[in-house]
C-alpha cells in the first residue's frame, strides 16, 4: 500500500508515527549526560530514533521517569526505517542498596530498641 502513497504522504505519516511513540514512551536511556526516548523496548532491547543515537553504545542506563531500571552493556544491531534497534549483551536490574557480601545470621535483630 505505501508504495502507492506520494513521498511527502508516507513521509508525513512516518512524522506523526513517531511523535506518537514519543509522546507515549516514559523509558529513556541515558549515557553519561545524554538522555535519549526510547521508542519500544522488550525483554532483549529497545529501540530509538535513528538521528539520536549515532554514538550510543556500550553501558548505559534504562529509566522509567525518574525510577531507575536497568544498567545494560548494548550493541546496535540493525537499523529499521527511521529507528535504530539495541541488544542487551547483558541488562542488569538497578538496586536500590548495595548487595551485602555475607549472608545474614538467621537469628539476626531486625531493630534496636532505643534506651
Amino acid at each position: 500500500m505505501s508504495d502507492f502513497l506520494p513521498k511527502e504522504v508516507r513521509e508525513g505519516l512516518e512524522q506523526a508515527r513517531m511523535a506518537d511513540l514519543k509522546k507515549k514512551s516514559r523509558l529513556r536511556v541515558q549515557t553519561g549526560e545524554r538522555s535519549v526516548p526510547i521508542l519500544r523496548f522488550w525483554e532483549s532491547g529497545f529501540a530509538i530514533e535513528a538521528e539520536n543515537a549515532p554514538n550510543i553504545r556500550g553501558l548505559v542506563d534504562v529509566f522509567d521517569g525518574a525510577r531507575h531500571l536497568y544498567q545494560c552493556l548494548i550493541v546496535a544491531s540493525e537499523t529499521q526505517d527511521s529507528e535504530i534497534v539495541f541488544d542487551f549483551k547483558r541488562a542488569t536490574a538497578a538496586m536500590k542498596e548495595a548487595a551485602l557480601d555475607f549472608a545474614p545470621p538467621d537469628d539476626a535483630p531486625v531493630a534496636l530498641i532505643g534506651r
